[in-house]
């Protein structure tokens, strides 16, 4: 019945997609987040659900002429080159077989993402997108946060099977990047029964992400709500808050929770971070002895004996030294620069955006973006998720929301009205600061 159910729905949005792909775009991320065709145990289970409604979207983004003109930044430059370099290690790769699966998979998910920044080009696609993902993951939040709390924490967490994030540590961090995504939807969300709703919903996914026993994704919490205090609009509130609401989380967990978190301060002795201290120090070797990287999928025991003789096989557990093995220096070189990047352009969107009350939406949207980024450059230090859709999703909301902004200044020049940041504010004026004179002109 859930497989007539899966089907049904997206069949039935097909025809809709043709006309109108930002549809896709969202009926996309919904399959790719939520997975609801893995809640089934029909034919749906392994029916290519997402790959018929990408070409779908693309058909009817070229049918429509709905595409708009891609943007050239230093960012996507940047990106495209990684996407290149990618194809390079995979074409040299010491497993050639597997790797060309990973790319497989790794290039449909940059395709569509760059087809997001290509079709989500206003508030109302970008908000409705951001909706999608905040259910989509959401839905595991209420599960895992509901089931924490009934379990009295005993009992892990875990993700959809067969994604990205099956794993505890995977979903947490997951739920960690959503939530700021979340606080988002509650600033630019006027009706208030709803902002509570959502606000609920950010507690639950906390016992959810609690619930994992996670140690990375207590790192990454911590990082998260650092950076929430800092670009809250309003942090005493926000501080009030976090005050408030982590101490109940933490105090519901069982005295198993705080022994796992405590082992931390005692990395040394265990099994787990000793063996990702043995990845990493191979990865490391691996990429000194080869400029190109292994290629995806190089953790065998195999690679492990030639580079680090006596070590077991571990997956990389980390985003950077992932990166690092299978791509070598350049490859984590291009890696990290995508991410600096993404940040700047997001904090380019903060101060343009805030200088129109219109467009304070796009300085909400960059700052939770910023959060969301920051969760996962802390939190995926310890976690393979660098191919991660939701990372590169937020790398193209920042992408999408300068693009916006751009469009809607140069909008106002045309009119007359010059972007406040192209002005020059003489000092003949008695003004000292960009803010005084922001200000009055504003006055």
């Amino acid at each position: 019945m859930r497989s007539i159910l899966i089907a049904g729905i997206v069949f039935a949005l097909l025809p809709i997609v043709l006309f109108k792909p930002h549809v896709g775009i969202l009926l996309w991320t919904w399959l790719s987040y939520m997975n609801p065709h893995r809640l089934t145990f029909g034919f749906a289970y392994d029916f290519p659900f997402a790959y018929v409604v990408a070409v779908t979207t693309i058909a009817g983004g070229v049918f429509t002429g709905q595409f708009r003109r891609f943007p050239v930044t230093g960012l996507i430059v940047v990106w495209l080159l990684f996407i290149a370099w990618m194809c390079l290690t995979t074409a040299f790769a010491m497993y050639p077989a597997a790797a060309f699966v990973q790319l497989d998979r790794v290039a449909k998910i940059q395709l569509m993402t760059f087809v997001t920044i290509l079709l989500m080009y206003n508030r109302e696609r970008v908000n409705a997108l951001v909706w999608v993902m905040v259910l989509s993951l959401g839905f595991f939040g209420v599960k895992g946060g509901i089931f924490t709390i009934l379990t009295a924490g005993e009992y892990r967490v875990w993700g959809p099977p067969g994604s990205y994030i099956e794993g505890n540590n995977e979903i947490a961090l997951a739920l960690l990047m959503i939530l700021p995504l979340m606080q988002y939807l509650r600033m630019v969300t006027p009706n208030r029964w709803l902002r509570l709703v959502l606000l609920g919903l950010m507690v639950v996914c906390g016992f959810s992400v609690l619930g994992s026993q996670s140690r990375g994704a207590l790192v990454g919490g911590c990082a998260m709500a650092a950076f929430l205090l800092v670009k809250a609009k309003s942090r005493w509130r926000t501080g009030l808050g976090l005050l408030l609401v982590l101490p109940l989380l933490v105090s519901f967990m069982p005295q198993s929770w705080f022994d796992r978190m405590r082992t931390i301060e005692q990395y040394e002795a265990d099994a787990s971070a000793t063996s990702r201290l043995d990845t990493w120090q191979m990865a490391t070797r691996l990429a000194n002895d080869r400029p190109l990287g292994g290629g995806f999928d190089l953790w065998t025991q195999a690679t492990f004996d030639h580079y680090s003789p006596g070590a077991a096989a571990f997956d990389a557990h980390s985003i950077y030294f992932k990166v690092l093995g299978e791509h070598g220096w350049i490859g984590l070189l291009l890696f990290v620069t995508i991410g600096i990047l993404a940040w700047r352009a997001g904090t380019w969107t903060i101060r343009h955006a805030e200088e129109h009350a219109d467009l304070h939406w796009l300085s909400d949207l960059a700052r939770m973006c910023q959060v969301s980024v920051a969760a996962f450059a802390t939190g995926g230090a310890f976690l393979s998720l660098s191919y991660f859709d939701l990372y590169w999703h937020l790398v193209a909301i920042l992408v999408i929301a300068q693009m916006v902004l751009r469009k809607a200044l140069a909008e106002r020049r045309a009119a007359g009205v010059a972007p406040i940041d192209e002005i020059d504010y003489p000092s003949t004026q008695g003004l000292t600061s960009r803010a005084a004179w922001v200000a009055r002109r504003k006055g």
